[in-house]
């Protein structure tokens, strides 16, 4: 029985990640949209790091897309949510949408966002949703017209687009 007790014991005097400073809670949730494995070949053979893209918003008008590279994994999303953080955007947001329709294209990808009634919902898919998500866009609709692949493109072109929205006063 004190073998038990003794165990018990040892479990409470070692608290949860004892020694490290607790981990501050970011303001903005993030979202990787991208993550793939690039090589740079050189003299001596390859060299592999990670590229990361991520979006990052606080749902409530901001929201940032970077890209970044890094030799493993976690750093290299770290470094993609710096660099978003950065670059953060404020989207006028009128009654859960945006004020007017707008259009962007950045490389092949080509968006077109349209404002949507209340409780319509987000009629988006994959990097486009994403980002005007995190944006705290809840009515839209969006749609690709150019059809590509590229997620880093799409997220851009709606980044682009979401800059190009003005506050209209009716």
């Amino acid at each position: 029985m004190e073998k038990q007790d003794n165990n018990k014991q040892s479990n409470r005097s070692r608290g949860p990640r004892q020694g490290r400073p607790p981990k501050e809670k970011s303001e903005y949730d993030s979202k990787v949209l991208d993550l793939a494995r690039v090589v740079r070949v050189t003299k001596g053979g390859k060299r592999f790091s990670f590229r990361a893209t991520v979006v990052i918003g606080n749902k409530k008008g901001k929201v940032g897309v970077g890209v970044s590279q890094g030799s493993d994994v976690a750093q290299s999303v770290q470094k993609a949510s710096n660099q978003a953080k950065r670059f953060l955007l404020t989207v006028p947001i009128t009654k859960g949408s945006i004020p007017h329709i707008v259009e962007a294209k950045y490389g092949s990808a080509y968006v077109l966002l349209k404002p949507a009634a209340k409780g319509n919902g987000l009629k988006a898919g994959g990097p486009v949703r994403a980002v005007v998500t995190l944006a705290g866009i809840e009515d839209l609709t969006a749609k690709l017209i150019k059809r590509t692949r590229n997620k880093i493109n799409i997220a851009r072109a709606t980044m682009a687009a979401l800059e190009k929205l003005k506050v209209t006063n009716n």
